[in-house]
């Protein structure tokens, strides 16, 4: 018996909550993932590259709720590892937070049909000038689920060379004001401790390498 939630090992000894008698990872998300009904949706704004919509949903009870919720297209971001472990940063001013942040190099998915893996790699020849002959997926990432439908995949990039000269894309807007940055894999990984790197899918990327290492 679930009760619509993990499967239970009991209450937990002495704090509020259940315990779990697998690990998340292990879990059934189909079994779980129960949408709640829209009630009315309303468009504010669409492009191709991001929408923004008001949706109000009915809980379990029957109460609604209304939540906006923002819906940009997929995106990928690239670990970007040299022959004597260093990782690649980019540098971008993002106008959002009206600074500069130190990144993996990422983007969207906005070319139809395209799938996460070719846009990385399409993503790290246009940001870093590099090509990668060898490419994992790392995480699928989840950005911000309270309000947006943002997904991220992450991969793995190694064995690399430089894009032929004739191939070089010519950066256009934020990014061709980008600086890209080669920095010791453990210090990286210091920085993210320090909050000096505060990007989230850098965060994450960074920090799973280092433990799928410590394995």
């Amino acid at each position: 018996m679930t009760d619509g939630h993990l499967p239970l090992a009991g209450d937990h000894p002495a704090l509020p909550g259940r315990l779990a008698d697998r690990l998340l990872a292990d879990r059934l998300l189909a079994d779980f993932d129960q949408p709640w009904p829209v009630s009315h949706s309303e468009t504010i704004h669409d492009s191709d590259y991001i929408s923004l919509r008001s949706d109000t949903i009915v809980d379990p009870s029957g109460d609604e709720h209304v939540r906006a919720v923002v819906a940009p297209n997929g995106a990928v971001a690239v670990v970007v590892l040299d022959d004597d472990d260093r990782l690649l940063l980019v540098e971008q001013y993002r106008h959002p937070l009206g600074r500069r942040l130190i990144e993996l190099p990422a983007g969207t998915l906005d070319v139809d049909g395209e799938q996460p893996v070719e846009a990385a790699r399409r993503e790290l020849a246009e940001e870093a000038d590099l090509v990668a002959a060898s490419w994992t997926s790392l995480l699928k990432l989840s950005m911000t689920p309270g309000h947006s439908t943002e997904e991220i995949e992450v991969f793995v990039a190694t064995d690399l060379r430089a894009v032929a000269d004739d191939d070089l894309t010519t950066r256009e807007a934020e990014e061709a004001d980008m600086a890209q940055w080669w920095l010791p894999f453990d210090q990286a990984v210091d920085a993210v401790l320090a909050g000096r790197i505060s990007d989230s899918k850098t965060v994450s990327a960074i920090l799973a390498v280092q433990v799928s290492r410590a394995r």
